[in-house]
């Protein structure tokens, strides 16, 4: 074929492919339909024009050069970025997957490259689009609104059981699949819970009380059985320790408190504010580690002046108070984890929040039969 026919932007996009796709230059030859030699020599007039021409046109090419560098490398990350939003539509399958989620990240990316990416024509995108929702489809929207604002109001902390119950509670018929394939659908995953550390120094000479809970959480009343222990959170003033008493019957915190330092009174400030605000009578029974706070003369004494039972986990057995345990957890992975604090009082504030206005009145518990400690105190009245 005459090296005339071939036009200079033809040329000029042979040499560019020679010298970038990392092929060999017999396959690009081929591919193109040019003589292998004919290759060689455009490449070979590039180079030589490059070495002649003036220090302003080299500069134009470098920089048209780097422009097509930018698009392409733009285009890739708009590929990547796409696909990585798409992994929940693509194990879901099917073509109507693709355009739901098309339909969602077409504010993000120009359709066009998103179909490209995934596949699909764009007619077929603008043919899905123009079809009337089916009432399955209507369903789905009803729900997916309630869904986001339930997820919004629970801190993005319900999964699909808990969520199942909120929407059930709100007169929605709802099973926990279908809640499950919509959260999954549209990226509202629950807060992972982390590994959690204990801290609690047992190496004192106070005497120790004997398991009186082994373990047996259940609860008959509220007022029955307490729980209590101590963790520690990190701020940008240093550590904040935080003390809570949970009401074993309905899961509740009855009484908390935080400090910059681990002591005594610590624990004993959140026993104070629980017996004020509960005035338990006979038959309670006070549970808690080994930890010096609670083995205190002090904080034993304070037990005994209100009548209550005195209970203690055995050494080094993190199982024997696992309620509290799981309370930290989950006040570490719901708040603590997903937050800087910059100051301690600024960490108060936030913990007192999610106590007293989230934790104790509205969260869902699964232990509950997925109702909120204070439903279920008002329930058992």
């Amino acid at each position: 074929m005459p090296q005339t026919r071939f036009t200079k932007e033809f040329q000029d996009e042979a040499v560019r492919l020679a010298l970038t796709s990392g092929r060999s230059r017999r396959a690009i030859a081929a591919d193109l339909g040019v003589g292998l030699s004919t290759l060689r020599h455009w490449i070979d007039r590039r180079r030589e024009r490059e070495i002649d021409a003036p220090p302003e046109e080299r500069q134009e090419d470098m920089a048209a050069e780097l422009k097509r560098l930018r698009r392409e490398n733009e285009i890739l990350r708009q590929e990547r970025e796409i696909l990585k939003k798409a992994n929940g539509f693509f194990r879901q399958g099917g073509k109507s997957m693709k355009f739901q989620f098309i339909d969602v990240a077409k504010e993000s990316f120009p359709v066009t490259r998103l179909c490209q990416t995934l596949g699909v024509s764009q007619s077929g995108y603008f043919a899905w689009r123009s079809r009337p929702a089916s009432p399955r489809q209507r369903e789905d929207l009803v729900l997916l609104a309630h869904i986001r604002s339930a997820f919004t109001l629970s801190h993005e902390t319900y999964g699909s059981p808990r969520m199942t119950r909120e929407l059930q509670d709100e007169g929605l018929t709802v099973g926990r699949r279908r809640t499950a394939r919509l959260m999954r659908e549209n990226g509202l995953k629950a807060r992972q819970k982390r590994r959690f550390k204990r801290t609690t120094d047992s190496h004192h000479a106070f005497p120790i009380a004997p398991n009186l809970l082994e373990q047996d959480f259940s609860a008959e009343r509220p007022n029955q059985k307490w729980a209590a222990d101590i963790s520690y959170l990190w701020t940008n003033e240093g550590w904040l320790s935080l003390a809570v008493i949970l009401d074993l019957f309905a899961r509740r915190v009855v009484g908390w408190a935080v400090s910059d330092s681990l002591h005594t009174e610590l624990a004993l400030e959140a026993l104070r504010k629980a017996l004020a605000i509960r005035r338990p009578g006979e038959g309670l029974t006070h549970h808690a580690d080994r930890g010096s706070q609670y083995c205190s003369t002090a904080y034993q004494a304070e037990l005994r002046k209100h009548g209550i039972r005195i209970s203690m986990s055995g050494t080094g057995n993190c199982f024997d108070n696992a309620v509290v345990e799981t309370f930290f957890k989950t006040l570490k992975s719901e708040l603590v984890w997903r937050t800087v604090f910059q100051t301690r009082a600024e960490a108060k504030k936030a913990i007192g929040r999610y106590i007293d206005g989230f934790y104790n009145p509205v969260r869902r518990h699964s232990t509950l039969d997925y109702v909120s400690p204070v439903q279920f105190e008002r329930l058992a009245e």
